[in-house]
């Protein structure tokens, strides 16, 4: 699966993708078909690739050479039509092979640039200096590109002819005739220069899928310095030390909220997370979700420290899908989600994210459904995670609860608008099978209705 298909079903990894600052159309579109991968060796490479540009930036951020080579970047378009009606040997119009003798020269440039950064073995660039030389006779060394006379003997003659007939004005019909040759002519040339630059078309295609993966290389970069992410490592199990969930980062840091990480550690079977209402369980599941196709898209992980064991896909249920779903409930868009995500997991490895299953449905036949659940996951090859606000549940799996609200973390009053600074998002070990009950505490402190939590209190 690429990255276009990716973001569809992850808010978190849609913004981490706007996030980067890609210089050209051609290094969106290398991003955007960049492939979920399951292989450790390209995974390796791609951040052997990328520690060495971080460390590029680092040191040339505000030098020549990577200013030069961000402006190559700038100009670069993608040319992919131009390149395929060559390579299918359909005469190049002028438009066209100004293109390709901007992008002879772009490459070039970027050339010089890269080995400036002293990684020119890492970004290879193909040499286009015959393709420039071709489409630039008169030797002027720059981009531009016109149908120079010495590309045919009769251009010569028949312009300057042409040219004192326009100055004087008079004999209409031989300038007609003049135009209409010359155009005949620089056909010909098109489709002779078209011919021989036939044979250089895999060569440019490769100089423009190399300079877009340039751009998304310095982009990853450029992302993993501002946001201080961290190269991951494959191993067999998932551990995220210092997660966190960059959209909410930001939006928290804009805002001048406080943001906590957390540390988790993911096994094959099934976790069961426990939580208070507003306890951050829900914002855990996508930031485990997003966190993983960042790193197996080969880009770093948004944590301190980082261990993944790579998975043929990340399915989730989480949110309400009945806009998605055509019109269906809550619960009928969530239940066919999870069965979709059952019969996957008898045929692939998963990572499998589950918010509060069946939580719109009578408790009774919701915590049987939770209990099948657990009972069929665990036993799958994959590595499960479900959220739930039901209690008692069987099965032997593992069980984790967040420790949610801690009076004294803050010496404020407790209020709706700092209830964040109360609570504490870490994750603790918990086999009671118990879960929290603090929902009338939450809606007293949120200033609910007296009367109603009165009531509520005598129902219990």
């Amino acid at each position: 699966m690429k990255i276009k298909e990716l973001i569809k079903g992850d808010a978190g990894f849609q913004y981490v993708v706007d996030s980067m600052e890609l210089m050209s159309a051609a290094g969106r579109r290398k991003l955007l078909d960049t492939e979920w991968s399951t292989d450790t060796a390209w995974l390796d490479a791609e951040w052997d690739r990328l520690e060495k540009a971080i460390a590029a930036v680092h040191e040339y951020k505000y030098k020549k050479p990577y200013i030069d080579l961000r402006h190559c970047l700038m100009q670069l378009h993608d040319l992919r039509g131009t390149l395929a009606s060559l390579a299918n040997h359909t005469p190049l119009n002028e438009v066209e092979l100004f293109e390709l003798k901007s992008l002879a020269q772009l490459c070039r440039n970027a050339t010089g640039a890269i080995e400036g950064l002293g990684m020119g073995d890492l970004l290879p660039l193909p040499d286009l200096d015959r393709v420039f030389e071709i489409l630039d006779p008169d030797h002027t060394g720059i981009a531009n590109f016109y149908i120079y006379d010495s590309y045919d003997p009769r251009l010569g003659p028949l312009r300057r002819e042409l040219s004192a007939l326009q100055i004087a004005g008079d004999n209409p019909e031989r300038i007609a005739a003049l135009l209409a040759e010359q155009s005949e002519i620089q056909s010909e040339v098109c489709l002779r220069l078209s011919d021989e630059l036939v044979r250089w078309a895999p060569t440019l295609s490769e100089a423009l899928e190399q300079m877009a993966y340039c751009d998304l290389l310095f982009a990853k970069a450029e992302l993993s310095i501002a946001w201080n992410l961290t190269r991951p490592a494959v191993g067999k199990k998932t551990a995220f030390s210092g997660l966190v969930n960059p959209r909410l980062k930001q939006r928290n840091e804009a805002t001048g909220l406080r943001y906590q990480p957390v540390d988790i550690s993911i096994e094959h079977g099934v976790t069961l997370i426990t939580g208070a209402n507003m306890a951050g369980k829900t914002v855990l599941l996508k930031s485990i979700g997003s966190a993983q196709c960042m790193v197996q898209c080969g880009m770093y992980a948004p944590a301190e420290k980082a261990e993944t064991m790579l998975f043929d896909s990340v399915a989730t249920s989480i949110g309400d899908d009945q806009d998605e779903m055509n019109g269906l409930s809550s619960y009928a868009a969530e239940i066919i989600k999870i069965s979709d995500i059952v019969r996957r997991s008898r045929t692939e490895h998963l990572l499998v994210l589950i918010d509060e299953p069946a939580r719109t449905t009578n408790p009774t036949e919701g915590k049987a459904i939770v209990q099948a659940l657990i009972g069929i996951m665990q036993k799958a090859a994959s590595a499960t995670l479900i959220t739930t606000h039901y209690g008692q549940l069987g099965g032997d799996c593992r069980r984790l609860r967040v420790k949610g609200f801690v009076e004294d973390m803050s010496d404020l009053p407790l209020n709706p608008r700092n209830i964040n600074l109360f609570i504490d998002y870490s994750l603790t070990e918990d086999a009671s099978g118990e879960v929290p009950h603090e929902a009338l505490r939450i809606a007293s402190i949120l200033g609910c209705d007296e009367e109603l939590l009165k009531k509520a209190k005598e129902s219990l």
